[in-house]
């Protein structure tokens, strides 16, 4: 990824830029080792540079939990920056490069876009977990009126699912990557048709990892609209087992079970089972009932929280871990007009990373907002708690 490794300079000529500068707004230095950041706005983005002293250099590369999607932005702003210091430089891996478009990349969806969508079709379902595709392409191309949205936190897989889409031409199947258990909280209530999950995980040594839980039943039972069905299909003995217990603790639901039942379409793992004489298992739970509407997760405010709200002393060295949560404060910098606290909060298994910028006149997430899933808020409303801390 983009970086320069440059001869070692007195960071503190950064200052001189921050107050007239349209590119350069803060350098925050790191309370508990010599790295700093620089805070900039390129291209309507903001986001931030690390600077890391080296024996005999420094370097200068970008931010992982800030970093835009487009490589080519990054090595512009780490150019830019690099000529308004006037540094020399020792070691290069800027050169820009023609990017090269995914195939399909039009039907890539980020968890963010669903905050507000409109679904293009006139049905909705959903595969989690797609694997190579097989079985979401069979489905879109017998049923071009429903939109098919297949979660996967395969990236390479997601990748290859884009370019048969745009390979075969279809236009019905939109591409998540991201972790289902989070993602069915950003659909509105009695949307879909149907929710496949096959062949999922059995992480039989980590189970809390495990797709089908009991919170996963009552989103899929909200999102799915009466009549609608969740489809699993495992190999796996001890996941029908467990899947059963949680299923039937639904009351308003219709529970079907079928053994080693033939399907139109197989994935390659499940040709190989098949020819192991593996028993497969399917099981449908139907819906009963329409839901209530979703409630709306609230905005990520920080309402009067300033900078001389915030002790930092007393913030918690260590990840503060609740019952399906948890917050943890990693790194704190400071700068001229406040702190820059870096920070992993919400689901255990697809934590949010955010930096809170605070100053004299508030505080705000900086970059962009947190995914809104129930989940993110509570964590949010703890870490008002922890920075509130002198307010009390």
């Amino acid at each position: 990824m983009p970086h320069i490794k440059v001869s070692p300079f007195d960071t503190s000529v950064i200052d001189d830029f921050v107050s007239n500068d349209s590119f350069i707004k803060f350098r925050a230095n790191s309370l508990s080792s010599s790295d700093e950041v620089i805070g900039v706005e390129f291209n309507s983005r903001e986001f931030l540079l690390q600077l890391k002293p080296q024996d005999k250099s420094t370097l200068i590369k970008y931010d992982k939990v800030t970093r835009p999607t487009d490589v080519n932005l990054l090595k512009k702003a780490i150019e830019l920056l690099s000529e308004k210091l006037n540094l020399k430089i020792l070691n290069s891996n800027i050169a820009i490069s023609p990017t090269k478009k995914i195939l399909g990349a039009e039907f890539e969806k980020k968890i963010e876009d669903f905050e507000s969508i409109a679904f293009d079709k006139a049905k909705v379902s959903v595969e989690v977990g797609f694997g190579s595709g097989r079985h979401i392409l069979y489905q879109a191309k017998r049923n071009p009126d429903t939109l098919f949205i297949g979660l996967e936190i395969h990236t390479p897989s997601a990748q290859q699912l884009l370019k048969q889409v745009a390979i075969q031409e279809l236009d019905n199947i939109w591409v998540v990557n991201y972790d289902a258990r989070l993602f069915l909280e950003m659909l509105p209530s009695n949307l879909c048709e149907q929710i496949f999950v096959h062949f999922p995980v059995p992480w039989d040594k980590k189970p809390h990892r495990r797709v089908i839980s009991t919170p996963f039943l009552k989103e899929s039972m909200r999102v799915l609209r009466k009549d609608g069905r969740l489809e699993l299909r495992t190999d796996s003995d001890n996941y029908f087992w467990y899947s059963l217990e949680t299923f039937f603790k639904e009351p308003k639901t219709d529970v079907k079970i079928y053994k080693n039942r033939a399907l139109e379409v197989t994935s390659k793992y499940e040709e190989r089972w098949l020819k192991m004489e593996k028993d497969i298992y399917d099981v449908y739970v139907t819906s009963l009932e329409n839901s209530s509407d979703k409630d709306d997760v609230k905005e990520f405010d920080f309402d009067d929280i300033k900078v001389s709200s915030v002790n930092i002393d007393r913030l918690p060295k260590k990840s503060s871990v609740y019952s399906d949560y948890f917050v943890h404060f990693e790194r704190i910098f400071r700068y001229k007009d406040g702190i820059l606290i870096k920070s992993a909060f919400g689901s255990f298994d697809r934590p949010e990373h955010k930096y809170i910028l605070v100053d004299k006149d508030g505080a705000r997430y900086y970059g962009t907002q947190p995914v809104k899933t129930k989940i993110n808020h509570k964590a949010h409303k703890k870490i008002l708690e922890f920075l509130n801390v002198n307010g009390d």
